[in-house]
């Protein structure tokens, strides 16, 4: 898959302080394009608000940040439209009742719809058809989500994946607009460490397209570009997020 060119990304003592005190704060990183960025922390120390803010979806209250050249919060619309999200409770959600095919050509309407980081361009019927016919061909192989070894293939519903592969099919979707930046929340939550292990090796191979990887977990790989948070502060990250979401929606 071809992937776009991947989004640098900085931050300066980088904090968002909630009604309740501060979710996340001095947080530092300086990745470049293509990078793996690992999110380091305890569950409820700001990891998903961070990731919310880097991508554009959290306005923070203090330092500086940027994705892209694109300055937060000054430029979060633009940096919304250029990244994607996968894993993220309450934005990404996946239906159990559909099949994976269904998401993913779900997804591919909304992308012709509404646009993406990279929608489809103004081609012809027919080009545009082949074009999307890829993307939706693509974007599984790169999430390495190969329909052909589900139980019933592309007809295979969601409450029938076993965690791994509900991972890989978030990712296929969110890798269908082509972001610059993926953020990708509980990267390794509920994992053994072999499937922990084949996580960050999909993960890497995802960079190698050009897409720069932002990835929240308890234990950072000794490869990735890694930016810690504080202590837990589970009931200011709760808040915090869902005011978050609140305002910005599933965008």
């Amino acid at each position: 898959m071809d992937g776009p060119p991947g989004l640098a990304v900085t931050a300066d003592d980088f904090g968002l302080e909630g009604p309740r005190g501060w979710v996340f704060r001095g947080v530092s990183a300086d990745a470049g394009p293509g990078s793996l960025i690992a999110v380091e922390g305890p569950s409820g120390s700001g990891r998903t608000c961070l990731l919310l803010a880097l991508t554009g979806r959290m306005r923070p209250t203090e330092g500086a940040a940027a994705v892209g050249g694109l300055e937060l919060p000054r430029r979060m619309a633009a940096v919304r439209r250029r990244s994607a999200l996968a894993h993220v409770t309450g934005v990404t959600d996946l239906d159990p009742a559909l099949t994976v095919g269904e998401h993913l050509r779900e997804q591919a309407l909304l992308l012709r719809r509404f646009g993406g980081p990279f929608p489809l361009a103004p081609l012809r019927r027919g080009e545009r058809t082949r074009e999307e016919k890829r993307r939706l061909d693509t974007a599984p192989a790169t999430a390495g989500l190969d329909l052909a070894t589900l139980p019933k293939g592309p007809r295979t519903a969601v409450r029938d994946l076993e965690r791994v592969e509900a991972l890989r099919l978030s990712l296929a979707l969110a890798l269908l607009g082509r972001p610059g930046l993926l953020g990708v929340d509980d990267a390794d939550l509920k994992l053994s460490p072999a499937e922990r292990d084949e996580i960050w090796a999909l993960l890497r191979s995802v960079t190698e397209t050009g897409t720069t990887v932002l990835a929240v977990c308890s234990e950072a790989p000794g490869d990735a570009v890694t930016v810690r948070t504080g202590a837990a502060r589970h009931d200011e990250e709760k808040e915090a997020a869902a005011d978050a979401l609140a305002e910005t929606g599933r965008s």
